[in-house]
């Protein structure tokens, strides 16, 4: 199977990862009256033919390790149980991050849901794997917090973190313990008795992801925590562009995970899911130069922004050299 060869390759797969978890959310964007409850099923046939996708080619041929299959076969049942809650966790958060924004702004569901993450994923990963200088990774996290608060004052600017209310604090709350709460699951599988290798990660943990909506879309589709009840009719009724973008923002989704779960089992856990939660500066992005989402934004979002990129960068220089080489 393909690794990484050094670790400037496996940094830049990190980083890959973090363009393609702040890039797929455009995908529903195009799409035109369609629920993202419905989209959602679109969105993670993607991620699990992505997974696939992988591991059928680069998990599979080349390389030192046990190709997928081969290691699909031999690993500890335990540690594919662990990766597929791992999934299953990731899913329910992501659904309610998606909720969260709906409900309270980008300039609230960011700082609190990705900034509880990062540091319950990176200290729970970190506590299971020691890897990396912990002083260094330390202030990288910190640097990625502060692009994110910075990230949700530009956005604040705009107008958009005024709508602050009780239930969209705890769903975001409840979204960021959940996304930080995945992490640990996926460097258990890496790291215990006979290990998964990163491929077969990606296969089961979209496996329990898409398990998992079988279980809460259900529910969310009939109680939305925001807006009107949709019935799965719509998604028959869906034109065919509506569901080509959907499972599309699921490879694109795809790319990034499986990019971090192959550069974790390079640089360990803690490093590359720092870096790969930092996926909303590359949303920021987005926002700036095509949905030009601050057009006639004042001086001041716009020096929030620079801050944002700037502590972005620090924290990625910082984690970099919280790897031990």
């Amino acid at each position: 199977m393909y690794s990484p060869a050094d670790f400037t390759t496996a940094l830049l797969m990190t980083i890959g990862s973090a363009v393609f978890w702040g890039s797929w959310a455009n995908t529903y964007k195009g799409t035109k009256n369609y629920a993202f409850e419905l989209f959602y099923w679109d969105y993670i046939i993607g991620v699990v033919l992505c997974s696939l996708g992988f591991a059928l080619t680069l998990g599979s041929t080349g390389g030192p390790g046990e190709p997928f299959l081969v290691n699909a076969r031999a690993a500890d049942t335990s540690n594919i149980v662990y990766a597929m809650v791992g999934g299953f966790i990731f899913n329910i958060a992501n659904l309610l991050l998606v909720a969260g924004i709906a409900i309270a702004g980008l300039a609230i569901a960011f700082p609190i849901a990705i900034g509880i993450a990062v540091v319950e994923g990176v200290i729970l990963s970190y506590a299971l794997q020691p890897k990396g200088n912990a002083t260094f990774l330390a202030i990288g996290v910190g640097l990625a917090i502060a692009a994110i608060l910075f990230d949700a004052l530009a956005y604040k600017r705009l107008g958009g973190g005024n709508r602050i209310s009780k239930k969209g604090i705890v769903v975001n709350v409840i979204s960021g313990l959940l996304m930080g709460a995945f992490a640990p699951f996926v460097t258990r599988s890496l790291t215990h008795g006979h290990a998964l290798t990163p491929y077969s990660i990606a296969v089961y943990f979209s496996l329990g992801a898409f398990l998992c909506c079988f279980v809460v879309n259900p529910y969310l589709m009939k109680h939305p925590l925001l807006g009107e009840p949709v019935s799965f009719s719509g998604f028959w009724k869906a034109s065919a562009k509506d569901h080509f973008l959907g499972v599309f923002g699921g490879i694109v989704w795809g790319f990034g995970g499986c990019f971090n779960f192959i550069a974790a089992g390079f640089v360990g856990v803690a490093i590359s899911y720092a870096i790969g939660q930092s996926a909303p500066m590359v949303a920021a992005l987005w926002g700036v130069l095509v949905w030009k989402e601050f057009r006639g934004a004042d001086s001041k979002a716009w020096g929030y922004l620079g801050l944002m990129f700037l502590a972005y960068i620090s924290a990625i220089l910082m984690i970099a050299k919280a790897y031990n080489r």
